[in-house]
This record gives structure tokens, C-alpha cells and sequence, in this order.
């Protein structure tokens, strides 16, 4: 290959991934709708529960905690609910937050560990 060949290829290379980029991030960009909160990243899913424990507490309607805790899909929530307000304890999470963690473990059956 010759010099000209091999800057043509990287040149069109680079123009290509320029305008692929272009085309995903602005002209047709991925949306995403009726996706489930299962698929949520880790942290967003801490939130998510967080959240729901603290709607919990307001209104102390525990089915329909229980219908939202479903939808993440989860094979014990009680537990699930424990280990999270452990873990939030760790980080040094509010104590609001830990206090509603708390609250709606004990409501699922499950042991949640002594706060601070």
C-alpha cells in the first residue's frame, strides 16, 4: 500500500465513525420507553428502593410497596431491602433514608441490622 492509499483509509476510517457518531447522538438518537425498573444500573435501583421506603413510610401502604418492590424482579425482597439498608449504613446514607429502609424491611419479615 502506498502513503496515499493508507491516509485515504484512515481519513474515511475517521470521517465514518464521525458521522455514525453523529447520526446515534443527534439526528436519531436510542429512546427508551416502558422499559422496566429491573433493568435499572445499581445505583439507580439503590435509589429506586430507597424511594419506595420512603413512600412507604408517608403512606404505610405495604402491598403497594410490595407491587413496586416486584417489579424489580427480585427472589426476596425483605432481604434484598436488609442488605441494602447494611450497605447504606456503609456509605453513611442519611439517616431518613436508613430509618425508611429499616421500616419496610421489618414490614417484608426480614431482619434489618441496628442502626446508628
Amino acid at each position: 500500500m502506498t502513503r496515499t492509499a493508507v491516509l485515504n483509509l484512515l481519513a474515511g476510517i475517521v470521517i465514518g465513525i464521525a458521522l455514525g457518531l453523529l447520526y446515534s447522538w443527534q439526528v436519531d438518537p436510542v429512546k427508551y420507553t416502558d422499559t422496566s425498573p429491573d433493568s435499572l444500573h445499581a445505583d439507580h435501583k439503590t435509589d429506586y428502593v430507597v424511594m419506595i421506603a420512603q413512600a412507604y413510610v408517608a403512606d404505610g401502604n405495604l402491598e403497594l410497596a410490595r407491587t413496586r418492590l416486584a417489579t424489580l424482579n427480585l427472589s426476596n425482597p425483605g432481604q434484598y431491602v436488609a442488605d441494602l439498608t447494611t450497605f447504606e449504613i456503609q456509605r453513611g446514607a442519611p439517616l431518613d433514608d436508613l430509618r425508611a429502609l429499616s421500616a419496610l424491611a421489618a414490614a417484608l419479615g426480614a431482619a434489618p441490622p441496628p442502626l446508628p
